[in-house]
């Protein structure tokens, strides 16, 4: 489960939950550049309750793995056909549109400079990533564990980290997926499908991290 305590960090927790990103850029809280404080003191610099916002959080996590389904098997076609294959199509064009955008309006103060860059380091990072699981810690899964199963979960936990980080340059390229005034077409595009693929790739994550590796971890077998 993921820990929704009060001294974690903004950034943490945004990369952990799904929908907290949406919930912080609406408190107007920065989880990105500034996201290195805990909730407690972003809480309170935002004019909120703590405590509040922290049972807002508890809720999205509680929400997460409403639509997942709970057969381990299911689970795992699910992972792949929801979110595997959707990221990789959605990078396919969101990597061209990105180019684009920082071709066209480089010059503008809040171009998405770097996006491009942070879009194709994410499609690397996950091609490597989904391939690993795809081919060896799921069939081993459908196979119902194994005493071996321990070192591919802590990878891709890990794994699972270094993808945060990537996350975090990407809100950073794009200053939080704050539109400016007068945005084109493209630009406004770009930036839905980035939120989209944002949100899809956190909740991926927590289905996999909270839900589907504990079943497996410690003793290799599935509770």
């Amino acid at each position: 489960m993921t820990d929704i305590s009060l001294d974690k960090t903004v950034s943490a927790l945004a990369a952990e939950v799904p929908g907290a990103a949406e919930l912080f850029r609406r408190a107007g809280i920065n989880f990105c550049c500034g996201g290195n404080v805990s909730l407690a003191d972003a809480a309170g610099k935002a004019g909120l309750v703590p405590e509040a916002l922290a049972a807002e959080l508890e809720a999205l996590v509680a929400a997460a793995g409403r639509d997942a389904p709970a057969e381990t098997g299911e689970l795992i076609d699910h992972l792949i056909n929801r979110y595997h294959q959707v990221h990789r199509e959605e990078l396919e064009w969101l990597i061209p549109l990105a180019q684009k955008v920082e071709r066209v309006h480089g010059d503008h103060p809040n171009a998405p400079l770097g996006l491009a860059d942070a879009l194709i380091a994410m499609r690397e990072d996950l091609d490597g990533h989904m391939h690993r699981e795809e081919q060896l810690l799921f069939p081993m899964m459908r196979r119902g564990g194994s005493p071996m199963i321990d070192h591919p979960l802590a990878q891709m936990r890990d794994e699972h980290d270094d993808t945060a980080k990537l996350l975090a340059a990407i809100e950073h390229a794009t200053h939080g997926l704050a539109l400016p005034a007068g945005a084109c077409g493209s630009w406004t595009a770009l930036y839905t499908g980035v939120r989209k693929f944002c949100d899809d790739l956190v909740t991926h994550m927590h289905l996999e991290d909270g839900v589907l590796f504990p079943r497996f971890e410690r003793s290799g077998i599935p509770a």
